[in-house]
């Protein structure tokens, strides 16, 4: 067992935390935003099923809590999964929304920077969503 490679990317939102948690914990909310996941097809129970660019996945969303907690789990067709920390957190008035990318086994420096970088799109089109309303 090894350490994998992490990235942690954040942006700053001009809204509550209450308001982005209330938001982003709704699995149906992160087609508005998080492109990398694709078009929603449904779900079971927390289990939701995604059409990504390398086709089906399954994601697995951690249950409503107290602490801003947005983890979730990418299962690609082929069974592996991706764990994928994210965060809500109080920065003033405002909020910190953190999101830890891990480099898969295999993956070369330029596809995580892709990663990183498509991450950062996706966390600033939720930073424009939300500060539209």
């Amino acid at each position: 067992m090894h350490t994998a490679e992490s990235k942690t990317i954040s942006i700053s939102i001009d809204r509550s935390p209450q308001q982005v948690y209330d938001f982003t914990v709704q699995p149906a909310s992160f087609a508005r935003w998080a492109s990398g996941l694709g078009t929603p097809l449904g779900n079971e129970g927390a289990v939701w099923r995604f059409e990504g660019e390398s086709g089906p996945v399954s994601v697995r969303f951690t249950e409503p809590n107290a602490y801003g907690v947005l983890d979730h789990a990418v299962i690609l067709p082929d069974s592996t999964e991706i764990y994928v920390p994210m965060r809500v957190v109080a920065n003033g008035a405002g909020t910190e929304v953190l999101f830890t990318l891990f480099r898969v086994a295999g993956m070369s420096d330029e596809k995580f920077a892709a990663d990183a970088d498509w991450v950062l799109r996706d966390l600033t089109a939720l930073k424009t969503l939300l500060e539209a309303e």
